[in-house]
């Protein structure tokens, strides 16, 4: 992410800020910036999600296709992510800048989703051994406006939610060779469960205290921080340590428990809004898209 250049007043402001529990935006400590979210935005997705959390702008499309499962997972489809930084999100992107960050965040979206706990990739098996599905979750930065993990993972669930997986049975058999028939009605499709997908929680120590959803102001004044992945259940899929600094163990428990607390809050609000955002209807919607 873009550097930011802050005078040692500036830092002074920010730490007492959180040490009184009062950040310069006027939230607590654990609260979250205002979330605007959009779902079937792009046509030529299976489904789609336009997440905006403050300043941090995500687009999401998944794409959906049939693939041979793994030899050692003949029973499960699977999900592939993609992350992309537009140059246009900071000018450290131009060029192959963003491909460290891109990379990181790919590399815990799988951890997160690793957990069986999350996803019932069963759901994605359409012969056994032969054929499954699988969605190619390609996720756009547009904007950096700091705490993009959490952005992205918000995103992502919600383009999930939206994702149309069309009917498919086995008509005739030529052969030995199974021949599939893809139904030809577009509503006719199904949609996965996703109640128990992750939702990511970044929490940032400054000083003697921790904080959710920094803003890139408050990112540089932490030296450490962690990212934790909370399904729907409350349980933890991934953990992942952030910033140079170390940190305590009691910290890291209490930073822990807080983060599943929290987590589980975003995820249930998170389903409600989904909800609204489905039932609302199509000619009240508007979009950057649409």
């Amino acid at each position: 992410m873009a550097e930011i250049l802050l005078s040692e007043a500036e830092k002074a402001f920010i730490h007492h800020g959180v040490q009184d529990d009062l950040r310069c935006d006027g939230r607590t400590r654990l609260d979250y910036r205002p979330i605007i979210l959009e779902t079937g935005l792009v046509s030529n997705a299976s489904g789609s999600a336009r997440l905006r959390l403050a300043n941090s702008d995500i687009l999401v499309g998944v794409k959906v296709e049939l693939a041979s499962p793994f030899p050692d997972k003949p029973k499960e489809g699977r999900l592939e992510f993609f992350v992309d930084c537009s140059a246009n999100a900071t000018p450290e992107f131009e060029g192959r800048g963003g491909e460290d960050l891109a990379n990181e965040i790919c590399r815990f979206l799988q951890r997160s989703y690793a957990s069986g706990d999350t996803i019932n990739l069963s759901e994605l098996s359409v012969l056994t051994g032969q054929q499954c599905w699988v969605l190619y979750v390609d996720i756009l930065i547009l904007e950096c406006g700091g705490n993009l993990y959490d952005a992205v993972s918000l995103a992502v669930k919600s383009a999930l939610y939206a994702t149309q997986i069309p009917s498919i049975k086995v008509a005739t058999m030529d052969g030995d060779q199974p021949e599939l028939e893809l139904s030809d009605d577009p509503y006719d499709t199904k949609r996965l469960n996703t109640e128990n997908i992750p939702c990511v929680v970044t929490l940032m120590k400054i000083g003697n205290h921790y904080l959710v959803d920094p803003t890139p102001e408050e990112e540089c004044c932490s030296s450490s921080g962690i990212v934790v992945a909370v399904s729907g259940n409350k349980k933890i899929t991934a953990v992942r340590k952030i910033g140079s600094g170390s940190l305590h163990p009691d910290s890291l428990v209490s930073m822990l428990k807080t983060g599943s607390e929290v987590g589980a809050v975003v995820n249930t609000i998170l389903m409600k809004k989904l909800l609204e955002e489905e039932t609302l209807e199509v000619s009240l919607k508007v979009g950057f898209m649409r």
